[in-house]
This record gives structure tokens, sequence and C-alpha cells, in this order.
């Protein structure tokens, strides 16, 4: 045992020396680090949503980058044997008002998800002030610590034309924060959302087929499941692993991503209320209600606990019972009946529907 124990140690200092010497290597993480963090006593006054800020703008760099194209930079840390999470939000309303928004939170989990977040829209009132450098960075400050948030900008990231169909209308491009890339598009005759994969880069995932047909990918690190359009070469966004969603982490599906720094005026809101009419006065220019009740859910696709859940889309893209011109209904989900499994669109004999 000591002799291997031996043969372990030089096999991790030789692999650390090589990892400095080829900076492209992955980064290792190991148990140890987290155990030591874990345990680590912590003074941080964790109930005290000002010193949290302070502790999370003052552990980052000078300069970050903000992926997500929602403009969310998310965090994680551990905090006296918890672990914690939340994000500073410079959403494309609130960062003209010169404010941010800061939540922080326990970790969700599937056994207890009842954990309040604390939430807080900060602005100079708070001593946090948000200066706009030049077009998609901002600098936030806050007492002595100032950080650059650079948003993404995607403006340039077109679909190739043969990606999108003669009645779609593409709304922008989406960087999720699981680090895949989608086009929003709307189906303006079938007044409905999809998400498009973005194949113009590679794709940071593995895809592989399920096992009932092969017009069905999976991600092998996402999830994300798509189906191989029949009559064009895409493919479409149709499932995202169920658990995934309801302990809300990276990769929970793009509807909280949408192309916030690239849609102009009110047009996702037009769109939306070509679908539901009603939310007319309701929904500010970015789909977010005026009560405070959230942000209008641009959620088409299924969410699957099992792989052969995913067949539906299939059995609908293939019928004969579906009209053609109902076709790309197949890849939209109605979930609105409660007790009743949800069901592509088109196979429910009504128009479309992408909440």
């Amino acid at each position: 045992m000591r002799s291997a124990g031996v043969a372990v140690a030089a096999a991790v200092f030789f692999a650390s020396l090589a990892a400095a010497q080829e900076p492209n290597r992955p980064r290792l993480d190991t148990n140890q680090t987290y155990v030591e963090e874990l345990v680590r006593p912590a003074t941080l006054a964790i109930d005290d949503p000002m010193a949290v800020f302070a502790f999370v703008l003052g552990s980052l760099p000078d300069r970050v980058k903000v992926y997500p194209t929602g403009n969310y930079y998310y965090f994680h840390f551990l905090h006296n044997g918890l672990g914690y999470a939340g994000n500073i939000r410079l959403d494309a309303i609130s960062r003209e008002q010169g404010k941010i928004n800061f939540d922080y939170y326990i970790d969700t989990t599937e056994w207890k998800d009842d954990h309040p977040i604390m939430h807080r829209l900060l602005g100079a009132a708070d001593g946090v002030t948000l200066e706009k450098v030049e077009d998609l960075a901002y600098r936030v400050s806050y007492k002595d610590r100032s950080v650059l948030f650079a948003l993404n900008d995607l403006s340039q990231v077109k679909p190739p034309a043969s990606a999108i169909a003669p009645d779609e209308r593409f709304l922008g491009t989406i960087f999720d924060e699981s680090a895949i890339r989608f086009f929003l598009v709307f189906n303006t005759k079938l007044k409905a959302f999809l998400y498009i994969l973005d194949e113009t880069e590679k794709i940071q995932d593995e895809l592989y087929p399920a096992k009932r047909t092969d017009r069905i990918l999976i991600g092998k690190r996402t999830g994300f499941a798509f189906y191989r359009d029949l009559r064009r070469e895409r493919k479409i966004l149709v499932g995202a692993f169920a658990a995934n969603s309801f302990v809300n982490n990276y990769f929970d599906g793009p509807f909280d991503q949408l192309p916030e720094n690239v849609l102009p005026g009110d047009t996702l809101r037009d769109v939306i209320l070509q679908i539901e009419p009603g939310l007319k006065g309701k929904i500010d220019r970015l789909g977010w209600f005026n009560d405070g009740a959230g942000q209008y859910l641009v959620h088409p696709y299924l969410l699957y606990r099992k792989e052969a859940e995913l067949s539906i889309f299939h059995t609908c893209a293939t019928s004969r019972a579906v009209p053609a011109a109902a076709y790309y209904n197949c890849f939209v989900i109605d979930d609105s009946r409660v007790g009743v499994p949800p069901r592509p669109v088109a196979l429910m004999g009504k128009p479309g529907k992408s909440r």
C-alpha cells in the first residue's frame, strides 16, 4: 500500500508539472479541495445581502465575461457546510436605470426545494454604481471594489439561410449557460417558438442517438434532446432533462437566456402577443410581467425523465394524421392540461403554443 501511495503521489506530481507546461490541458478539481473548502470556518454574514455582494464582487477579477445572453453572471460558493448559488444580472432594462439584480440562495435539491431566495435590486441608494463603459460593457462598483462586466455580443452570429424555414422569423442568437448556442425563431403561421441548435461552431457536447430512432439525438453532458428535422438540415431542441429543470442548474434549457442584447424595441412582446393577445398591457418589451410574477416562458420543449418519452416527437413528425402545414407544431409541447401527459400541439388539434 505504501509503495502504491508513493507511485500515486509521483504520478500526481508529474501530471501537475506537465499541466503547468501545457496550459490547454483540462483543469483538475479534487474531492480534497471540496472537502477542505466545506469544513473551513467561514465568517461571512450570510444573511446580509450587502455583505455577500461585497464578498462576491471582491472575489472576481477586474474584468469578467457574462456568457449567457440573459445577462446572468452565475456563481457558487461553500459556506459553513452548505452550498450556495446565485447571480449578478445586468438585464437590458434595469441596467439602463443604473441598477443590477443580485440573487443568492442555498443550492436547490430534489429533496428540498423551498429555500428562500435573497434578492436585491441594487443601485446608487445601496452604494452600488453602474457605469456604461462601452456598448455591452459595464463597470459595477461597491465601496473600494470595481469589476468590468463584458456582456456577450452575438449580434453578428446569424443562422445559415438553409436553417430557417420559409414561415419562420429569426429573432436572435442565444448563448445558454450550458455553453450551447441556439437560434431563437418564431413561426409566423403557427404562432410558435422553436430553438434551433447553432452548428456554425463546434458544439460543446457529444450527441448520441436515442434507442428508438436516430432522428432523436441527446447530449451526453447536457441531457438536451434534439430532433433532426425531416425537412431541412437542422436540429430542433425538443427536450431538457426534468431533474435539471427542477434544481435550476445550467442544463434546464434556454428559456431564461433570451437574446436580450439584440432584440430591438418591442419585437419579443409583439410576437408573444400574437400567441396570447390577452397579455396586452401586462408585459414589458422583454416579456416580464408588470405585476412582478416573472417572465413569459418561451418553453416549447419537453421536460423528460426517460428517453422513451422523447419518441412522441418522431411519432408526430411521421404521422399521416398530422397535416403538412402543422408539421412544426410537432415540436411544440402542450402542457396546459393538469393530469394529462404533455403532448405535441400537432397531436392536440390546437394552434401553436409556446409556454
